[in-house]
């Protein structure tokens, strides 16, 4: 299981060092992560957030390192309507404390040109800190399928910009395998 890793979403807000420790017992080198538990219902696990405990992210870490995981992605870099992603350059900062490599992004913001514009912002930021980025296309979200997310990436022009394909998501939005041939 080289390849593999395991969602933070399929964990349901489980504490962070628990989630490495689940995934190396399982042989699972990678998981994804976000700086804060998202609210479940119920709520299995207490809440926890990365950004407001330096301690539980030294421990974290510390639990990468011992049990030979890494976070492949970082996830919860949204754009929102009314908010400047630039607000979010700590949020990255600690992403790479923790040794994210690529982050992901979607948008809540309606307006898709300015969230074009954050994007772009994002992924320049994220790459001063040698960060790639991807976004995700879902129905519902600002982009909601897999057309308008190719056509992001080319407006956002950069090489460490590309798109996450989450099969699920993609699928919904109404496209198949012969769509991303």
């Amino acid at each position: 299981m080289e390849r593999l890793g395991i969602e933070l979403l399929s964990v349901f807000g489980m504490p962070p060092v628990a989630f490495v420790d689940l995934a190396a017992d399982l042989g699972c080198r990678y998981i994804s992560t976000a700086l804060t538990s998202n609210p479940y219902n119920p709520s299995i696990y207490p809440p926890f957030s990365l950004r407001d405990e330096p301690t539980l992210r030294r421990e974290m870490i510390a639990a990468m390192r011992d049990r030979d995981v890494s976070i492949s992605l970082g996830e919860g870099m949204v754009v929102r309507e009314g908010a400047d992603i630039q607000d979010g350059v700590g949020d990255l900062e600690i992403m790479a404390e923790l040794g994210v490599r690529r982050i992901n992004t979607v948008s809540l913001d309606p307006d898709l040109d300015r969230s074009i514009d954050q994007f772009g912002i994002l992924a320049e930021n994220a790459a001063s800190l040698g960060m790639e980025t991807t976004v995700e296309a879902s129905p519902g979200l600002t982009v909601p399928d897999l057309p308008s997310a190719l056509d992001v990436v080319r407006q956002v022009g950069r090489p460490d910009f590309r798109l996450l394909v989450d099969t699920m998501h993609i699928v919904r939005s109404g496209s198949g395998p012969d769509d991303l041939a």
